[in-house]
């Protein structure tokens, strides 16, 4: 799965990061590299927190699909 991430220059130094299609899913780094890695983690755990909070109804199958 790819997810688009914009990377902008924090006023403070280093870089802030987030995900358009994921609101809230924020986060920064002092570098580039280190913002992408800390976007990569906030993004898996936005994710297993979106599927844990769900309810479905009885007899409702949930599936994986690899993009």
């Amino acid at each position: 799965m790819t997810i688009k991430v914009v990377l902008e220059p924090s006023e403070e130094g280093g870089f802030s990061a987030y995900v358009p299609s994921l609101p809230g899913c924020i986060s920064e780094g002092e570098t580039k590299e280190e913002a992408l890695r800390n976007i990569k983690e906030a993004i898996e755990l936005y994710l297993d927190l979106v599927v844990d909070d769900l309810s479905f109804a009885p007899g409702v199958e949930v599936a994986e699909v690899a993009l």
